[in-house]
């Protein structure tokens, strides 16, 4: 074997199995977020990325994650986003959807079903482990936004 068939050995591609994600990390009350690619299981220095679960009838407290951006990819169940200064805006995402949550953003993630638990896929800008649990008034009932783009209609237009 040459010496670079040995070093794709060692620095290749890694595979992260659910027995060793890690639980050992920044929580947030209501959800349980696990681990998998970081610099101590990868060697990855600009990505982190794990997964997240909210138990049915569940949600998060609020909470943001400093300058980080994050992606959440819903696996199972309906997410029902809330975010703002006081969690004033609503939208629901179910499986296969992506959610883009950016820098800053006060949010917190609500379980829609009450029989099943929401699973989602978690990656974030850097390894650095943010994550700013916060104390907020919520609004009692958040103003719904709705995706509207060329092939998703406003839900409440008629053609």
């Amino acid at each position: 074997m040459n010496s670079s068939s040995a070093r794709w050995r060692t620095d290749g591609e890694r595979i992260i199995r659910p027995g060793e994600f890690d639980s050992n990390i920044a929580q947030t009350p209501g959800l349980q977020r696990l681990a998998a690619v970081t610099t101590e299981k990868t060697g990855a220095t600009k990505l982190w990325a794990g997964t997240f679960t909210v138990n049915a009838k569940a949600k998060t407290g609020p909470h943001h994650h400093g300058d980080l951006e994050t992606v959440i990819y819903v696996l199972n169940g309906v997410a029902r986003l809330r975010w703002g200064e006081r969690l004033e805006f609503e939208a629901e995402a179910a499986a296969g959807d992506f959610i883009y949550v950016p820098p800053y953003v006060p949010h917190q993630e609500i379980n829609a079903s009450a029989q099943e638990a929401l699973e989602c896929v978690l990656v974030r800008s850097d390894q650095e482990a943010v994550v700013v649990n916060l104390d907020i008034a919520a609004v009692e009932k958040p103003e719904a936004v709705h995706w509207v783009d060329p092939i998703h209609a406003h839900p409440h237009k008629h053609e």
